[in-house]
């Protein structure tokens, strides 16, 4: 057998390990996958969605800092609302808290679900009250709404999932390539 034939049959050998490696790989992998591209297609379009996945800023009535109330009374507020405008019964620890001062606006994050308060940093008035589905997704996509049901504090499923998931997308890369490049290297060789 030629030298020519030998390294032939080398390549066409890797070629059916990498495509073997490809279809295990994405026959395994595959809902995890379809999750993590049909909500990053939503991430990318939050911005555009009208308001459904990502709420409007809406403005307060003074974008002058001077004349805002403190965070004290602001977050007693966003308490308020919440239990009385919104559920009583959805947990007030307050995740963060986010100043627009562009738009006279406070935003108050609530740690165990989605609802967020919009609130005139002026006034203390409740301006919009907004389901955070943006953040819901986010959570699916990155694999951390495992860890928040779970209550596991560390966070190490997201980081076991966003492990898994960018090495299987290096790896459907590099044999991708291959499977597409191999064949037109093993007709050049002819």
């Amino acid at each position: 057998m030629s030298n020519q034939q030998e390294s032939r049959q080398r390549q066409a050998k890797v070629l059916r390990v990498f495509r073997k490696v490809h279809r295990v790989t994405g026959a395994l992998l595959f809902i995890f996958f379809f999750i993590v591209a049909i909500t990053g297609l939503l991430l990318g379009w939050k911005k555009n969605s009208k308001g459904y996945l990502l709420a409007k800023s809406y403005k307060g009535i003074s974008a002058e800092t001077k004349n805002w109330l403190s965070v004290d009374s602001l977050s007693k507020n966003a308490v308020h609302y919440l239990r009385d405008s919104v559920d009583a019964g959805l947990t007030t620890t307050i995740d963060r808290i986010d100043f627009r001062p562009e738009k006279g606006m406070v935003k108050f994050l609530f740690t165990e679900h989605f609802t967020a308060l919009q609130l005139d940093a002026s006034t203390g008035e409740l301006l919009h009250v907004e389901t955070r589905r943006a953040d819901f997704i986010e959570k699916i996509h990155d694999g951390s709404i495992v860890d928040q049901y779970l209550n596991i504090a560390s966070g190490s499923f997201k980081l076991f999932y966003t492990t898994v998931m960018g090495l299987a997308l290096l790896l459907f890369t590099i044999t991708g390539f291959w499977l597409w490049y191999g064949p037109k290297r093993m007709r050049a060789k002819k």
